[in-house]
């Protein structure tokens, strides 16, 4: 993986975000979009030059040739849930008849299971269930790590580990210091890297209204700030396509991209290490600086990747609100303006109090808005290394666009989801498909690990979709859902893998 460093292109915040001079310096990385810039892209620059100027960024950081996946699976090992978010529909009550909690040798036959097709890394999340203990996770931790001893634990959220905070009442006379008091337990059971779920949207005004009982923005960013401390790389999320306006959408990267400039100057770029192995204060070392961070030259975390997708609505309370202008009258007495742009904020200053419709209607997202959108992030986010396409939310094909339009890596072989598919999205493709899919817009697919290495580069007759000879079988691909704690395969949707 490239190492991210501290300088800081310069900002022009004098020029216009289309002139092709600064579009130019920032495909480079050497001039930063100030956030109006972004907005001025996102909102009004034609879909092609978004493409264009993105691709070209994508480019400049990790070359024309290779586009990357993983080999993972997702284990949500709980669905009871404290929070009451309304675009979820996967969370349940403790009570609920189809409320489950995994045992822990079920999820180790998943992981043997994820072994045998090849994979590397598990992204393990759950609800927020405050009847596990602090022990429940770690005796969890090890035991994988005993019987898995390669497998990277991609593991919890931000919201998880301030629940733990909340339930284990650690010690500490900061916020960071019982968010680190609960990491560095976790990571010394086997926890490797914390991933970006629960980020939605950062403002106030929006995350209020969707997040009930799930931690605001301070809460959701210090949480990564500490594991960034920790040495852990972490993935930054965005959920858009609902009831908040394009500046929130800006903002919520702003504050992915501040925060990533704080920890690349704090921690993310390669230095000498203050103590060395042997000094009186080594058992810290090994507590901040585990092995491998220290295989990679840095002496501290930050943000790899950013991954962006559109709400879901199937199934969730948010998705019974009504699409604005869809009710009689909303133009007339309100104006043609959508509730959330009058809201929002660049700054994430936005008072819910400045329209009388705001949260009550949405916005939708299509593929022409996702693909703008993946665009804008990858000319904003200049300090991030990778970008990740969401075909499972989009569709496969609108997700190979996705790699047009700034992103450079497909994400997972989904083998098991049950978050979106509780939302009404089933899509599932498996390795050789999502090669084809990378293949055949222009790329050499290649396998990944968490840290964006390169494990497989799949060229040859060996390769994944050059072995296939008839593609009939590979349309139609079993997801793996967990229902009530019963394990249910349905079929994922045939008619968007690859044409023959």
């Amino acid at each position: 993986m490239s190492k991210p460093t501290c300088r800081t292109p310069a900002e022009h915040p004098d020029l216009d975000a289309s002139d092709s001079g600064l579009l130019a310096g920032v495909a480079r990385g050497e001039a930063r979009l100030t956030p109006e810039q972004a907005l001025e892209l996102l909102t009004r620059a034609p879909l092609y030059t978004l493409g264009r100027w993105a691709d070209a960024r994508c480019r400049s950081i990790h070359g024309g040739s290779i586009r990357t996946y993983v080999i993972d699976r997702n284990i949500n090992y709980t669905n009871v849930c404290t929070a009451r978010c309304t675009f979820c529909a996967f969370r349940r009550d403790a009570g609920d008849h189809d409320a489950y909690t995994l045992p822990h040798e079920q999820i180790y036959e998943k992981i043997a299971e994820l072994v045998g097709i090849g994979g590397t890394q598990i992204l393990m999340q759950g609800g927020m269930n405050p009847e596990l203990p602090l022990d429940w996770y770690l005796d969890l931790l090890r035991g994988i790590k005993e019987r898995f001893p390669r497998m990277h634990v991609h593991a919890f959220s931000p919201p998880e580990l301030m629940e733990f905070v909340e339930f284990f009442n650690p010690p500490g006379a900061t916020l960071e210091d019982k968010i680190r008091w609960v990491l560095i337990r976790l990571q010394d059971a086997g926890m490797d890297s914390l991933p970006g779920g629960g980020g939605e949207i950062f403002a106030p005004a929006v995350r209020r209204k969707i997040g009930l009982g799930k931690c605001d923005h301070e809460a959701w960013l210090t949480t990564m700030y500490v594991a960034h401390s920790l040495g852990m790389f972490t993935s930054a999320s965005m959920m858009f396509g609902h009831i908040e306006g394009y500046a929130d959408r800006v903002h919520h990267m702003w504050e992915v991209r501040r925060w990533q400039d704080r920890a690349l100057r704090d921690f993310g770029a390669p230095r000498a290490l203050e103590l060395e192995p042997g000094d009186a204060g080594d058992d810290d070392l090994s507590r901040r600086y585990p092995a491998s961070l220290r295989a990679h030259g840095g002496a501290g975390g930050h943000y790899t990747a950013f991954i962006a997708w559109p709400f879901q609505r199937e199934n969730t309370p948010m998705g019974n609100l009504k699409e604005w202008g869809t009710v009689a009258g909303d133009f007339e007495k309100y104006g043609p303006e959508f509730p959330g742009d009058v809201v929002a904020r660049v700054d994430g200053s936005g008072a819910k109090g400045s329209h009388p419709e705001f949260g009550r209607r949405l916005r939708m997202s299509g593929a022409v808005d996702y693909l703008r959108m993946q665009a804008t992030a990858r000319l904003f986010l200049d300090n991030v290394y990778s970008m990740g396409s969401s075909w499972v939310t989009m569709g496969p094909h609108v997700g190979q666009l996705g790699l047009m339009f700034g992103a450079n890596d497909m994400g997972s072989v989904m083998m098991e989801e049950n978050v979106v598919s509780a939302a009404g999205t089933t899509y599932c493709l498996d390795e050789a498909v999502l090669c084809r899919l990378v293949r055949d817009a222009g790329f050499i697919p290649a396998q990944r690990d968490n840290y964006y290495d390169l494990l497989s580069i799949k060229q040859g007759a060996n390769a994944p979709d050059l072995r296939v000879s008839n593609w009939a079988d590979h349309r139609a691909k079993k997801l793996h859902v967990e229902q009530g704690g019963k394990a249910e395969l349905t079929v994922g949707a045939s008619r968007a893998t690859a044409n023959n």
